[in-house]
């Protein structure tokens, strides 16, 4: 008999949002994740598959001496340079792309029920939609996720602030949502209840 096919998942949501704890918590009950962030890191490390263009697009001063991507001047270099911003995701994203397809395709292969692609930048991207069957949003009040995120890495209030600004809006996030995750003055026992009912809904 045939396996069934496996459900494909996007889950996105602001810096701060708790996103990756609900990751954590539908991989728990079964879900295959892929981790955007983390592919993004491997082709911008040293050896990585980005390195030779982000090189010749930025100059080696982006490039620390050991050969990564000097992620605090790029990210200050994006936030204040658009055509900056579009040439790197340029480079990267189609790499990312890539790898995130083939690491699916390992775990259809693998038999995975549900395979969750955690995409930060989901909604700012077409490329996702006609690949996913649903989307979760991990959603709270961007006050919290200001404070959240100050707590969290010890950066100030209006530097998470021109984080957040450079992200799709909460509202453009909500409206390309198929089901909603609140992450708001609610306990871990609360959340874990709530990505549990969703759970069953997409394969798990």
């Amino acid at each position: 008999m045939e396996a069934a096919a496996s459900w494909h998942v996007g889950l996105t949501g602001g810096i701060g949002s708790g996103k990756s704890t609900v990751a954590a918590m539908l991989q728990a009950l079964g879900a295959a994740i892929i981790d955007a962030d983390a592919v993004a890191h491997r082709v911008t490390a040293a050896g990585g598959a980005a390195i030779a263009d982000i090189t010749r697009r930025f100059g080696p001063e982006l490039i620390t001496p050991e050969g990564a991507v000097d992620r605090a001047r790029m990210r200050s270099l994006v936030f204040s340079d658009a055509q900056a911003k579009a040439d790197l995701e340029a480079i990267v994203h189609p790499l990312v792309a890539r790898e995130i397809a083939q690491e699916v395709a390992r775990q259809e292969a693998a038999g995975a029920r549900c395979i969750v692609l955690d995409i930060p930048l989901l909604v700012e991207s077409r490329r996702w939609r006609p690949r996913l069957d649903r989307i979760i949003v991990v959603d709270c009040r961007t006050e919290t996720q200001i404070a959240r995120v100050c707590a969290r890495n010890g950066l100030r209030a209006d530097e998470v602030q021109r984080i957040i600004d450079v992200q799709a809006s909460r509202q453009e996030r909500l409206a390309a949502a198929d089901a909603v995750v609140f992450n708001e003055g609610v306990s871990l026992d609360e959340l874990r209840r709530s990505v549990a009912q969703l759970a069953a809904c997409i394969g798990l």
